[in-house]
């Protein structure tokens, strides 16, 4: 007897022992699911929402429709730059980085229902087929174009390469409307737009796409060529230019720099800090630049200008830029699209952060509007500062103390201690003159190289101009 008492509260025991510690165990988990349990509580109540409306509404609703919309609306609570992007919309957008697509070369634009050439890209389809500015294209292999948004009319226009259209032409000074047929071929975008001005080189960097870096090369040794021994600098105008890539804002960037940080890139946590460095090597072999800017100059165009400006390699004139300090990564989701998701502020070399605040220039340069543009003119310029959302600047600077933020003593600009954080403003007047003659900023530029500037009332500049005894002959351009 004494042995099956002994069984049984041996039994007992261990029966308690696994109670108390399965409560326990369910209790702890519970603990530990409790803030993912109000998670599915939204979820499910999205789900409750969602299958009303498919239910209820006045009219069927598109369930994709539905799906992308609230994926939008998600990813825009985040900030302005974050976004749902369809499929098609993830492919233009990969034709715009890319550079290149199958097309016809000319530039369009939409005036009053009908496409309109605003002129042929050199050697493509459409300036060998004789297209010529201001032509009217009314019909698409007999297709009328009336009705057609310019991005649809684009799209057709656009298509595999070898493949023909034909475009039906009104022009002035012909009678009658006619027929071209062009094949198809590769267009190449030139981000880069260069001419020489006498005794300088100007460059125009309209975005930052795959073949901004290559292009700027190959147009710096095409001036560098033309203008010879009696170059006296360069002039880069970023104006309006809204960004894109980042390595490439880094590639050109580093076009003119022989050392030191260019961007300092920072995500969530310390250790996603990441920092570009300039290799030797400058394109301008150490001539004065100068770096236009404006309130269209924005994200990868302020990383440029912010390096330049930081490493006192170039004067930045103009008015302060748009003010996008963050880092879109682009994340596929198969044939889905992809999400155009913040992922990280970027710093300039001296630690600082534009987000939000924008680039002020080295000489405040402002451009007059016409008279026909001030009454549409808003009061206050559009920037980052003003966009609804928009991801809030960083009073402090970017952590130095991870290994990858940390300076090099010979390479690194000193960060601007006693300077006080600019408040939130950004961007100024994105209007350029089409007439270079009229360009006040591109005048004042040009003078400033060339050592025949004046003014009371602008800053101190980055680098200082030739003086007009200064002659191109004691730092000869090799040919």
């Amino acid at each position: 007897m004494r042995k099956t008492d002994f069984v049984f509260w041996t039994f007992l025991t261990m029966t308690g022992l696994a109670g108390a510690t399965t409560v326990l165990n369910v209790t702890q988990t519970y603990s530990a699911n409790s803030p993912n349990s109000e998670l599915y509580r939204q979820l499910d109540l999205f789900g409750d929402v969602f299958e009303r409306v498919r239910s209820d509404y006045v009219e069927k609703p598109d369930d994709q429709m539905l799906i992308e919309s609230a994926i939008n609306g998600m990813l825009a609570a985040l900030d302005p730059h974050s976004s749902y992007m369809s499929p098609k919309n993830y492919r233009d957008m990969q034709v715009q980085t890319r550079g290149e697509f199958g097309g016809l070369g000319i530039e369009v634009t939409m005036e009053n229902g009908i496409v309109k050439v605003v002129s042929p890209i050199d050697d493509t389809p459409a300036s060998k087929a004789g297209i010529q500015a201001n032509d009217l294209i009314t019909h698409l292999d007999n297709e009328q174009i009336s009705g057609l948004t310019l991005e649809q009319a684009v799209e057709k226009m656009r298509g595999p390469v070898n493949t023909p259209i034909t475009l039906t032409i009104v022009r002035k000074g012909k009678d009658e409307a006619f027929d071209v047929k062009i094949v198809r071929d590769f267009i190449r975008i030139n981000a880069v737009k260069a001419r020489v001005e006498d005794d300088i080189a100007y460059v125009k960097v309209t975005t930052f796409n795959e073949q901004t870096h290559a292009n700027l090369v190959k147009a710096m040794d095409s001036m560098k060529k033309e203008i010879g021994p009696k170059l006296k600098g360069i002039v880069i105008d970023l104006r309006n230019n809204p960004g894109g890539l980042l390595d490439q804002a880094i590639a050109v960037s580093d076009d003119f720099l022989d050392k030191g940080a260019i961007v300092l890139t920072k995500g969530r946590n310390n250790e996603e800090t990441q920092r570009a460095q300039a290799r030797p090597g400058d394109t301008a072999d150490g001539k004065p630049v100068v770096v236009l800017i404006n309130g269209g100059s924005a994200s990868a165009s302020e990383i440029v200008a912010g390096a330049l400006k930081d490493h006192k390699r170039a004067t930045i004139i103009g008015t302060r830029s748009f003010g996008k300090g963050s880092v879109q990564t682009i994340i596929p989701l198969g044939a889905n699209g992809a999400i155009r998701l913040t992922t990280a502020r970027y710093y300039t070399p001296s630690n600082r952060s534009i987000q939000a605040k924008g680039i002020d220039p080295d000489i405040v340069i402002e451009q007059e509007l016409p008279d026909e543009l001030k009454s549409k003119s808003p009061e206050k310029p559009r920037g980052e500062a003003s966009l609804r959302g928009h991801l809030r600047g960083e009073n402090e600077k970017a952590p130095a103390d991870t290994k990858a933020a940390e300076p090099s003593k010979e390479s690194e600009p000193p960060a601007d201690t006693n300077k006080e954080e600019p408040k939130e403003e950004s961007g100024s007047s994105a209007y350029v003159p089409k007439e270079p003659e009229k360009d006040t900023q591109l005048q004042y530029a040009l003078k400033f190289l060339r050592g025949t500037a004046t003014g009371e009332n602008i800053a101190k500049p980055a680098v200082q101009p030739p003086s007009n005894s200064d002659t191109a002959e004691k730092s000869p351009v090799p040919n």
